[in-house]
């Protein structure tokens, strides 16, 4: 995995550099942060220190506790200078957010913090993104100041549109989603080999929708938050991720291939035509169980339904079975169940056993903080040699635990072939 200096500077999207480090140390890298002093003013250096367990220094002159050193590393018998020796470790450099100001320092080679200092010093790829208000963004002098950077071989992201800092404020100069940060920086940072490289996994996600007529459905309350998040966590292990995303609203990251459905029905078909070139199945996706028997065309108007709707409902494809019937030996299937309080283990057995999965997921959603919509959950992965419990935790540290178990089971059906 990769070391990442992160550069923060001054503006409320620093908030956003938390989640970025949330996922790149469980991406497996190592972060550093350095910051400007006018961003401890909107995130202390305490809540970086706490993500990433290194010391952060917002001064050239600090003394760095670990000398220059990442997590991954020992540190060296000496003092050297903070600016130079972390920069000189690590293997890409993102500054996020960066401030107007900061760009502008940085196109005219300015030194005047750490922050910038470590950019002139820097012979890793540097990632500038920004974050400011859309006039700012806008301004000529920025934009002269971004080609100067581009031109110099400074990777510098677009900002996202949409709602900004000040109340009211809508345009450019939206930092980038952390996912986006993510991957940007993984494109251009040597990372070492992960756990899934050269494995193609397909995930699904979210919750289906059944039409009633032109605008009425019936669905679940799926996110599909724990979906992407394992769609998410097995890219970032090296592994070439297809995401079939039923109804989902979530940012995407430019490592998975999207595919977008809304019917149980379409879902089965985006699953049927690539399952056969997958090597992990994770059916994460909520699908209906039953979809109504007719969808009218139009919109049903309840003046001529009168007091009563009926509606005629009928099952929908068993999608995980199906494709478990055409499996091949080396496939590994995880199907999840969403359960609800007594009886849910057993459920999970009888899932695992009838429709022939390698695990089964179980996720009962009467529990705090483990139903629909929410960015915790805690299951209990069932196997045929047994139950894996995972506490209450975030979702991407869920799907963590999900493929490691995946790992284990793949690793297991190696030895037991070369046994045989």
């Amino acid at each position: 995995m990769a070391r990442v200096l992160l550069g923060v500077t001054g503006g409320v999207a620093a908030y956003k550099a938390l989640e970025f480090i949330r996922l790149a140390t469980g991406a497996g890298h190592a972060v550093r942060v350095v910051q400007t002093p006018r961003s401890e003013q909107f995130v202390g250096a305490a809540s970086f220190a706490a993500l990433t367990g290194a010391p952060v220094l917002a001064d050239e002159f600090e003394r760095d506790p670990a000398r220059g050193a990442f997590p991954d590393q020992a540190p060296p018998d000496h003092d050297p200078l903070s600016h130079l020796e972390l920069v000189a470790n690590a293997d890409a450099y993102l500054i996020a957010p960066a401030s107007a100001n900061t760009i502008a320092k940085l196109a005219h080679g300015l030194a005047d913090n750490l922050v910038t200092t470590a950019a002139l010093a820097a012979t890793c790829p540097v990632i500038v993104a920004p974050a400011m208000n859309n006039h700012m963004w806008q301004h000529p002098a920025t934009q002269a100041n971004v080609q100067t950077l581009r031109a110099r071989g400074v990777t510098v992201l677009e900002p996202g549109t949409g709602r900004l800092g000040s109340k009211g404020e809508w345009g450019a100069g939206r930092l980038p989603e952390p996912p986006e940060l993510l991957a940007a920086v993984e494109a251009l940072a040597p990372v070492a080999p992960g756990p899934l490289d050269g494995l193609r996994v397909l995930v699904t996600a979210g919750g289906t929708r059944e039409p009633i007529d032109a605008v009425r459905f019936v669905g679940n309350r799926s996110s599909g938050r724990m979906g992407f998040a394992l769609a998410e966590e097995a890219a970032a292990r090296g592994a070439t991720v297809t995401a079939v995303a039923a109804n989902v609203s979530l940012p995407r990251s430019p490592r998975i291939d999207y595919v977008d459905v809304q019917t149980a029905a379409e879902l089965d078909a985006a699953c049927q035509q690539r399952f056969g070139d997958c090597d992990v199945l994770l059916m994460a996706a909520a699908v209906a169980d039953f979809r109504p028997a007719e969808a009218a065309a139009g919109k049903l108007k309840k003046e001529a339904a009168g007091e009563e709707l009926e509606l005629r409902l009928e099952r929908t494809p068993d999608v995980i079975r199906g494709l478990a019937q055409r499996r091949r030996a080396d496939q590994t299937l995880v199907g999840f169940a969403a359960e609800h309080g007594e009886g849910a283990i057993e459920y999970a057995r009888g899932k695992l056993r009838d429709k022939g999965l390698d695990a089964v997921v179980l996720n009962d959603v009467s529990q705090p903080g483990a139903g629909f919509d929410v960015d915790t959950n805690e299951v209990t992965i069932v196997m045929a040699s047994g139950e894996d419990r995972v506490p209450l935790a975030s979702k991407h540290a869920v799907a963590g635990s999900v493929l490691d178990a995946v790992v284990g089971l793949r690793a297991g059906r190696v030895a037991a072939g070369s046994r045989a």
